[in-house]
This record gives structure tokens, sequence and C-alpha cells, in this order.
């Protein structure tokens, strides 16, 4: 009979395994999306994909500061427990490059769209024939550089 802290320590480097490879599938799918120039795809399911990130993210946390919890788990699921979290890097890092991308290219048409809304404004001159200062137009162009 196996003793409860190697049942333990299976079970919770299993569930770890289990959370990694389900946020690399989920991460893989908004990439692809993002490849496919369709953002609007993986926005259907950012809600749940931020659930599962904080969920690895605390659980991360948790064995970092306890690495002995799963210590009495088989070399077999430690190993299994690595080459999930190694895929799991490698797809984050080709994620930030889409998102950072999308970002780009939303902030740059945002960019271009207030140039060419101030460019049609003109300039008006500076004083009137009352010689008062001319109204200029009071319609405000802003947008946010966090976006």
């Amino acid at each position: 009979m196996t003793d409860p802290a190697t049942i333990n320590a299976t079970a919770r480097i299993r569930q770890l395994i289990d959370l990694t490879r389900r946020l690399t599938e989920r991460l893989t799918a908004e990439s692809k999306a993002f490849e496919a120039r369709r953002p609007q795809d993986a926005m259907a399911t950012l809600a749940e994909t931020q659930d599962l990130a904080n969920v690895y993210r605390r659980e991360s946390a948790q064995l970092k500061a306890n690495p002995a919890s799963v210590a009495a788990a088989s070399p077999a699921d430690r190993q299994a427990l690595i080459v999930a979290t190694r895929a799991f890097e490698a797809i984050l890092e080709t994620h930030s490059r889409a998102v950072e991308a999308a970002r780009t290219i939303s902030e740059g048409l945002v960019r271009t769209i207030a140039a060419e809304v101030a460019g049609q404004r003109g300039n008006p001159s500076a004083y009137g024939a009352s010689g008062r200062a001319n109204g200029g137009d009071t319609r405000a162009v802003a947008y946010n550089r966090t976006a």
C-alpha cells in the first residue's frame, strides 16, 4: 500500500500537469486566432483563460513556496510536469508576441484616425475681423495610450 504523502504528491502533481496542459491548449488556440487575424475569436474565451491563468499562478506560487509537497511523487510524474511546463512557456512566448502585435496595430490605427481627423479640421487663423480670437473646433479627439 502506498503511503499518504505519495498519494497526495501524485495527485497534486497530476493536477498541476492537467492545469498546465489546459492552459497551454487555450493559449495555443488564442495564438492561432491572432495569427488568423481573428482576435475576436480569442476574446470569446478570454475570461476562462484569465481564470485558468490565475489558478496556474496561484498553484505555481504554492509549489514554489513548498516544493516538498510534490517531492514524494514519482520521477516520471515530476518529469511530465517539467515537459508540460516547458510546452506552456514556449506557447506563452508565442502568445505574448501575438498579443503585442495586435496591440501595436490597434494603437497605430487609433493614432492614424486621430491624425486624419485633426488634419481635416484645418488650422483657423488666430484673429477674426473683429479683433477677437476665432473659435476653434470644439470637438475633441483623444485616445488612450494604454490600449
